[in-house]
């Protein structure tokens, strides 16, 4: 197969800075948390959020989805490290490609749970702050699948069809150098969900969770047709690949929601975060503190029996 024009592969899957080796993977994994934290932040604070939370609540949910994402690899593509003639401790190399983004989300989201919590915050809000962010966030870390030559799709000649070097070719095409491009397919398709998303936000004012359904939904539909032209080892069901499924059942999921949802609770929230105080430790200190507060006032504001007040004695 002749190709006039290619991607090129890079040489090395390591940027050396200095004497210091820095792995192409983890470089996208990272510079997609600041852009995730940065841009969800922003979005944060014009909701009405304080500065810094985002960021606070992401001490949390990063690690959960960095585990969330290897697990939810290691679990699915077991045969790469339990089979015959595999090192189990290769598991552990996340270093070296294999994140699934199942696994990170959902595991990502108790974390965020957890960080809510403790800031006193409902978690569908903060899902809708950062959704966008995620999503761009996934958008860089499909390069790292560039540095690693994997994750590629189907033979192609097509000029923007990308070169593999031939000890990470399929075996079943040797000699075949070109293919499809799935991480810049899948790249430039979650930038657009992104831009969705935020115009889908300020159109039509999402609350609740529905700003972080539309980022799901979005993501969902795309992955499907990218899934379907990768020629990777994968678990297959009733024909189509296990992640075919499983974005298939997530999209209709995240479609339900937003129908659900926006019946159930319309409009979007006013208030995303409360007043930080002393004792606000979970979703309803706020307001427990406010009652307190109000209760506090009345007591002050009515007079003590036999006091003598502006229109006379207090009976």
């Amino acid at each position: 197969m002749e190709t006039l024009a290619f991607i090129p592969s890079p040489s090395a899957g390591e940027i050396h800075l200095g004497p210091l080796p820095l792995r192409g993977y983890a470089l996208c994994i990272i510079l997609g948390v600041f852009v995730a934290v940065w841009l969800g932040g922003r979005r944060w604070v014009a909701r009405g959020g304080q500065p810094g939370t985002v960021a606070d609540i992401a001490v949390w949910a990063v690690p959960f989805g960095l585990v969330g994402g290897r697990l939810y690899h290691v679990i699915t593509d077991y045969q790469l490290y339990f089979g015959e003639g595999r090192n189990p401790v290769d598991a552990f190399r996340i270093w070296d490609g294999g994140l699934g983004i199942w696994g990170a989300i959902a595991l990502g989201a108790l974390g965020a749970w957890i960080g809510c919590r403790r800031r006193g915050i409902a978690l569908p809000a903060y899902a809708d702050a950062v959704a966008p962010g995620i999503v761009l966030a996934q958008a860089l870390g499909r390069w790292g699948n560039w540095f690693n030559q994997e994750l590629y799709g189907r033979p192609t000649d097509l000029p923007w069809a990308l070169k593999i070097d031939p000890e990470h070719r399929p075996v079943d095409t040797p000699d075949v150098a070109t293919y499809h491009p799935t991480f810049l397919y899948e790249s430039l398709w979650c930038v657009a969900v992104a831009l969705l998303v935020i115009w889908a936000d300020r159109r039509f004012k999402l609350g609740h969770g529905r700003a972080f359904a539309v980022y799901v939904a979005g993501y969902t539909a795309g992955r499907f047709w990218t899934e379907y032209l990768r020629v990777d080892d994968a678990h297959h069901v009733l024909g189509m690949r296990l992640n075919n499924w499983t974005a298939l059942i997530v999209f209709l999921a995240a479609v339900a929601y937003i129908v659900v949802s926006a019946k159930k609770r319309p409009g979007r929230e006013e208030v995303v975060e409360p007043e930080p105080g002393p004792d606000a430790v979970g979703p309803d200190a706020a307001s427990e503190g406010e009652g307190a507060s109000a209760e506090k006032a009345e007591s002050l504001a009515e007079p003590e029996p036999g006091r003598k007040t502006a229109d006379g004695p207090a009976s």
